[in-house]
């Protein structure tokens, strides 16, 4: 070990880390010593009575007779999430055709644990155990009792059950992340627990200040809430720093990773990375490190948000014998699922985090670092066989300049789908609304300003009728909403439901990492792209694919993914099914292109941006400079003068991503609220 980890003299290649290896801390008030059940190899049975929270399980039903709201704290991997709602459900919790709501964060949470815990319960998924995320509801009435759904979930059914009536118990689990509907969620049911005495309510999570959220359910003539902290069998996990900084952290993975194989016994290895681009590149790094070696065993698997369940559940899967697995993650496995198997893990230190500037009007996806808490976190995905390492890409006085905790998304982001969810729920004045973390008045302005903009309010802050009211009873973000529900008055809604469906999805492009083969992917790319930017780029890829026979072979042929593409045909019926839940005509245009930018322009006006003198783009309100993000189409294109965007993207620069090219003019007449005191149509 430590050949490894000290730097060789005649090492060139200044980018692999060096370490510093902290000794392993066997303290068990140690950050460095985490939580976790080793028995993965048992029955189900055995399996579920060795979890930490097993010996918690009468602690858990009395609090809940005796107190409204239970805070539980454990580690992840201790059985909250699984078998809290199993205990509720035995102990005759579902009576009167009551339900057990568990809400999470991510869908890829919601799935997996339903799909274990009706495992568990040996009952068919969608039966006893079932779960509801956008576009898929898998339960059935009066038979589902435990139903696991997304936060989002939750709240469109207050909408017609304010008191959620239905359900017995509401868990709120993986709070830690502070979501905005998380943050909403605590607010609304702290309301509701007034009105209702029978609810009750559990606030799960990994790690979250229990005293603060105790005290906000609690109030000075009320003592409802308490807290119950999860203990566990406890591994000591080694902590080792770069003794000098990592310039290229993607790099750092990949040699870091490899020499965890080479140098370090059996053991998976969990590599957190920043998002789904860098995954790729780094599983293909891997595969061909892989491939040039024909004695590695190692079993390379991608784990993001947008896989495909049968994709996902590989990551579950027990290692074969004589492999070593290696999960290439986002952050959704810093907390959100737990992969068993995991000895080594390596903590570049950053994520990819919105935020939204007031000033410039714009929310933008930004690499921040990691904060101390969600280091902790990624540290205790080791160790949960036997003693666990850390590698962290940065250095030991990089992370005591981490911040504490990540800001709440209530703090930090765009809130006009906060604003539209409560207005809908009847919160009139927002400002006055029991946040845990109140969001900053002026983000809350900009937000009123964009709803009355689209149409959804109106100048008294009501919804208005139907507009406002049906864009708050869609799943989409309320540009995206606006822009589905006025498509037929464009006579383009089917190309609109495309378009918004490939939005939904990661990116439907692979990308090759051979030279040669890259260069073949770019060059058959531009059979498909057109001038008028990347949505109808996309839009023109999509049909095609509909047309063809074969699609997979198309697909294969293009580098396409097939799967993605297949993921948005079946959100695009899911949309046209929403077109005609609410009588708007399902009509195409397939040859009108400006009736499609137009009716995106009437929903992205506010992502609106010019041709500035300098060469770069300027946000028409907010006066931000950015720059066309190299992977679109309009990239090597002449500059148009205009456009909107999708999203903004921040690394070296700020670049626009998801362009469309429009007419100036259309800003006015779509948006004349919103722009008319700000477009000088002398040029700009």
């Amino acid at each position: 070990m430590a050949k490894f980890l000290k730097p060789r003299e005649d090492d060139d290649d200044n980018i692999v880390p060096t370490w510093q290896s902290d000794k392993p801390d066997v303290n068990t008030d140690s950050v460095t010593s985490f939580i976790f059940n080793s028995n993965v190899s048992l029955g189900l049975e055995q399996q579920k009575q060795r979890l930490p929270i097993f010996k918690n399980r009468n602690h858990i039903l009395h609090l809940l007779e005796s107190y409204q709201t239970l805070i539980l704290v454990g580690e992840t991997g201790s059985g909250k999430s699984t078998q809290v709602p199993q205990y509720l459900f035995e102990a005759g919790w579902c009576s009167g055709n009551r339900l057990i709501g568990i809400t999470e964060p991510r869908r890829i949470s919601v799935t997996s644990l339903a799909t274990r815990v009706s495992d568990e319960l040996r009952t068919q998924l969608g039966h006893i155990v079932g779960y509801t995320i956008r576009f898929d509801d898998c339960t059935t009435e009066d038979v589902t009792k435990i139903k696991y759904m997304t936060e989002g979930i939750l709240m469109r059914e207050m909408m017609t059950d304010p008191l959620l009536r239905k359900y017995a118990v509401i868990m709120l689990d993986e709070v830690h992340e502070r979501t905005i509907f998380t943050d909403i969620l605590m607010g609304l049911l702290k309301k509701i627990l007034k009105k209702r005495s029978q609810l009750k309510l559990i606030i799960s999570s990994a790690t979250v200040d229990a005293e603060e959220i105790c005290h906000f359910f609690n109030t000075s003539a009320t003592n409802n809430a308490t807290i119950l902290s999860v203990k566990g069998q406890l591994y000591p996990v080694s902590i080792n720093y770069a003794i000098d900084p990592i310039p290229n952290y993607v790099r750092g993975v990949v040699d870091t990773t490899i020499k965890l194989h080479e140098a370090m016994p059996v053991g998976d290895i969990l590599a957190f990375v920043i998002g789904l681009e860098q995954i790729e590149h780094i599983v293909k790094l891997l595969k061909e490190y892989v491939n040039q070696r024909t004695d590695l065993k190692l079993l390379i698997l991608p784990m993001h948000g947008s896989l495909p369940n049968n994709e996902q559940i590989k990551v579950f899967r027990p290692t074969p014998r004589g492999m070593r697995k290696i999960v290439i993650a986002t952050n959704i496995a810093e907390t959100s699922i737990t992969i068993p198997g995991i000895v080594y893990v390596i903590d570049p230190g950053f994520v990819k985090a919105q935020w939204f500037n007031p000033n410039t009007l714009t929310n933008s996806l930004v690499v921040v670092p990691i904060s101390k808490a969600s280091a902790i976190q990624r540290a205790g995905r080791a160790g949960r066989v036997r003693s666990g390492y850390v590698y962290r890409l940065y250095t030991e006085d990089s992370f005591k300049q981490l911040n504490d905790s990540t800001p709440p998304e209530m703090q930090r982001t765009e809130l006009s789908s906060a604003v539209l969810q409560l207005k809908a729920l009847g919160i009139h004045n927002i400002l006055r609304f029991a946040f845990p973390s109140p969001p900053p008045a002026q983000n809350l302005r900009v937000a009123l300003e964009l709803l009355f903009a689209l149409g959804a309010l109106d100048e008294e802050g009501n919804l208005t009728k139907p507009l406002g009211e049906t864009m708050a009873e869609l799943p989409l973000h309320p540009i995206h909403a606006k822009v589905l529900l006025g498509s037929g008055e464009f006579d383009c809604s089917e190309e609109i439901a495309s378009i918004l469906s490939l939005l939904q999805v990661q990116d439907i492009f692979i990308k090759p990492s051979s030279g040669a083969l890259a260069l073949k992917a770019r060059v058959l790319k531009r059979n498909f792209e057109v001038e008028q930017g990347d949505l109808l780029t996309l839009l023109n890829i999509f049909s095609f694919y509909e047309k063809q026979d074969n699609k997979k072979e198309f697909c294969h042929k293009y580098f396409f993914n097939y799967k993605v593409l297949k993921r948005v045909t079946e959100l695009k019926a899911q949309m046209i099914s929403l077109l005609r839940k609410y009588n708007v005509p399902v009509v195409s245009s397939p040859r009108n292109t400006n009736a499609v930018l137009k009716c995106l322009a009437s929903g992205f006006f506010s992502n609106a941006a010019y041709l500035h003198h300098s060469g770069s783009y300027h946000t028409v309100r907010g006066d931000e400079e950015l720059h066309i993000h190299p992977s679109s189409v309009l990239y090597t294109l002449q500059q148009p003068q205009w456009v909107v965007f999708n999203e903004i993207v921040h690394t070296n620069r700020s670049y626009m991503k998801d362009l469309c090219v429009i007419d100036h003019n259309w800003l006015l007449e779509l948006a004349p609220h919103y722009y008319q005191t700000v477009i000088n149509y002398g040029g700009r």
